[in-house]
């Protein structure tokens, strides 16, 4: 069982950065594949990024040039680093865990989920 939990989410300016965090208890953190979706109101559950147990990344076309994931093994942490902020990027963030260890992009491969944390972009 892998407990994940978000922080770093606010209320910004359109073309700040934010660094979202997702820690993780259990002893295998290092072992699964990572990812961060987003849901804004009214939309569906949207892939922004994943990384492997490896280290592949892979990035949704809306947020590719912009938003770097990144895994900390020793801290048991997934980070999101987002750059040029616009409103569109507006939405729940939630970090996920695959069993897998694989880069998925599809939101229903994942075995684990946090709780979300709200961005909000203002323009």
């Amino acid at each position: 069982q892998v407990q994940l939990v978000e922080s770093g989410g606010g209320l910004l300016q359109a073309g700040g950065s934010l660094r979202l965090s997702c820690a993780a208890s259990g002893r295998t953190f290092s072992s699964y594949g990572l990812g961060w979706f987003r849901q804004a109101s009214t939309k569906a559950r949207e892939f922004v990024a994943s990384i492997s147990s490896s280290g592949y990344k892979y990035y949704g076309e809306s947020v590719k040039g912009r938003f770097t994931i990144s895994r900390d093994n020793d801290k048991n942490t997934l980070y999101l680093q987002m750059n040029s902020l616009n409103v569109e990027d507006t939405a729940v963030y939630y970090c996920a865990a695959n069993i897998r260890g694989a880069a998925l992009p599809a939101y229903d491969w994942y075995d684990y989920w946090g709780q979300g944390t709200q961005v909000t972009v203002s323009s």
